[in-house]
């Protein structure tokens, strides 16, 4: 399965990020960031795409749907972590997902390590 995450401005959820990619065993994975957010070493299997977050809602969403076709595999879901990022972000690239049209899977890095949330 492929994991997409989005990478806000919010350092303190970015440790969420690097421990669902470096201890899940992902097909691929596509880091979807705030151009503004700093870089944050991942493995070399992680896609890293900026998005505009300062654009509107709507926007943003068309973006990114049009940076995640060319991103993310041909699998008819995808798992998902939104423990980054605004509301607005968030809200988009679930739109995004979506509007592909691809199944979501949320995921978190709980005590218990990688669970589906979903």
């Amino acid at each position: 399965m492929e994991l997409v995450c989005f990478q806000g401005l919010d350092k303190s959820n970015w440790a969420q990020i690097k421990a669902l990619v470096q201890r899940g065993e992902w097909d691929s994975v596509v880091l979807m960031k705030n151009k503004s957010a700093s870089h944050i070493p991942l493995p070399e299997n992680c896609k890293t795409v900026e998005v505009n977050s300062d654009l509107p809602l709507l926007e943003l969403k068309q973006e990114m749907i049009s940076k995640l076709r060319a991103s993310i595999g041909k699998d008819f879901e995808v798992a998902l972590s939104i423990a980054s990022g605004t509301g607005k972000e968030n809200m988009a690239l679930i739109s995004a997902l979506l509007s592909i049209p691809v199944g979501i899977r949320l995921v978190a890095f709980t005590k218990k390590g990688i669970e589906f949330i979903n």
